[in-house]
């Protein structure tokens, strides 16, 4: 980049970052998901809207008071299960009732975009990301958390030295790890707090000098045989080329025994949390949905993840709504592709995904989806920032969406955490990573 594209990149960027700052300013008045249309089976899709700027407004970090802690229903308990932590975005609780958190954020190269609207891009993203609290290090590392009832007495690092690792799954005496760019296995005992030995790569995964999405989840069939990894799309909506799409935007499926792999689902742009549904034993993943067509679209959604299905990206949003913005349109992908289960509202950045298999919780809950929502940046108003739970009977959500957990907005819209990974350990206990807050927060049942 030669001097005079420096200079008007620079003014350029410093001119969008004081806009970004007023619109911010303006826009902290309220936590509620007002006009929020994206909801339950039949969401309602508004025509698409767009703009030479995309509306930018997220809510900025505050610290938690001491006293302050999320609001569940009532008859719930949250506790701060660990605090202090750095960066936490993911848990996975292990049988002996010791939780996994891998302390994680995006890798110091990516989201490499070429030319100067790249290059003023990704510093506006970095300046938002900061102001949200998201711009730090990755510690790179997984953290083990022991202890009984409402707090951890302990923690250690169990593994160290990772590259932006998010997906957990323990198979056996085999602890699978997903860092951005390889799924790792490593030799796991119970009780172990501390692993030294290198992982063994078992496959490598999309990166690159994009790596748009960079988070890779995984999880185990319910019979260890096989692993089903996440690869979010390297764009938004291919602005960097079909070609730098190849390999993106699925769920790939791994045979360890047999070194054997290939794609289980495609065309699903962020897919991250996954889970299975305990009656119905179908693979559910929740997946961001992309940005930019205004408030009302596109919304995030969860569904039963069908073997082989095609599910849009990114040439058409929610089954076969066309995307114009897309340069290569293909009518016949477009006439393939399978409408999501159910809406989880607009750019809420619903990641985490868990099935309720508990009992200790009431009936209510049984069976249901528990949903982080990491919050919205690309609407006016705020949507997300909270943990809702959906209700499912017979295998299939049962209702609308309900607030569960949320207290993570201020009153004057800043925001006190950010949930993210949501797991159920063996006794009902629910935990909810927060990146923002750096707290694992842990929920259960004292009602009656």
């Amino acid at each position: 980049m030669n001097k005079l594209h420096t200079r008007w990149a620079e003014a350029r960027l410093g001119a969008v970052a004081a806009m970004l700052a007023l619109s911010l300013a303006a826009c902290a008045s309220t936590t509620e998901d007002i006009g929020d249309t994206g909801l339950g089976p039949r969401p309602e899709l508004p025509s698409p809207q767009t703009s030479l700027l995309p509306t930018i407004n997220i809510a900025p970090v505050q610290t938690r008071s001491s006293q302050s802690i999320p609001i569940a229903p009532p008859g719930f308990t949250v506790t701060a299960f660990a605090s202090g932590l750095e960066h936490p975005r993911w848990v996975y609780p292990l049988p002996d009732g010791d939780l996994l958190v891998a302390e994680s954020n995006a890798p110091a190269q990516h989201d490499e975009h070429g030319g100067i609207v790249g290059w003023v891009r990704k510093q506006v993203m970095k300046f938002v990301m900061k102001r949200a609290g998201a711009g730090v290090p990755s510690p790179d590392r997984i953290v083990l958390l022991r202890g009984q009832g409402g707090t951890a007495q302990s923690r250690s690092v169990l593994i160290s030295g990772l590259h932006s690792p998010f997906g957990m799954a323990l198979v056996g005496d085999s602890l699978y790890v997903a860092d951005t760019d390889a799924l790792l296995r490593f030799p796991y005992r119970a009780g172990d707090t501390q692993i030294t030995t290198p992982g063994e790569k078992v496959a490598d995964l999309p990166a690159g000098p994009i790596n748009h999405h960079w988070t890779k989840n995984v999880v185990a069939s319910r019979d260890g045989q096989r692993l089903y990894v996440t690869v979010g799309s390297n764009s938004n909506v291919g602005e960097n080329g079909i070609e730098a799409e190849e390999g993106h935007a699925m769920i790939l499926e791994f045979t360890p025994a047999t070194g054997r792999s290939r794609v289980f689902a495609a065309g699903l742009r962020n897919p991250n949390g996954m889970d299975w549904q305990p009656e119905s034993g179908a693979l559910w993943a929740a997946v961001n949905e992309r940005d930019e067509l205004g408030d009302n679209l596109v919304p995030d959604y969860m569904t039963a993840v069908k073997d082989g299905g095609f599910y849009g990206f990114p040439y058409s949003y929610y089954g076969q709504h066309v995307d114009t913005r897309v340069k290569e349109q293909r009518p016949d992908k477009v006439a393939s592709a399978l409408t999501p289960d159910y809406a989880l509202g607009n750019h809420t950045a619903s990641l985490g995904l868990a099935f309720y298999t508990g009992r200790s919780f009431p009936q209510h809950y049984w069976g249901g989806a528990f949903v982080g929502q990491h919050g919205s940046w690309n609407r006016k108003e705020y949507s997300g920032y909270k943990v809702v739970f959906v209700p499912f009977e017979h295998g299939r959500p049962a209702g609308m969406p309900e607030t569960f957990l949320s207290g993570f907005l201020s009153a004057d819209g800043h925001a006190l955490g950010r949930p993210v990974g949501v797991a159920v350990d063996k006794a009902g206990a629910l935990y909810v990573a927060d990146d923002v807050g750096n707290v694992v927060w842990k929920v259960v049942y004292s009602g009656k």
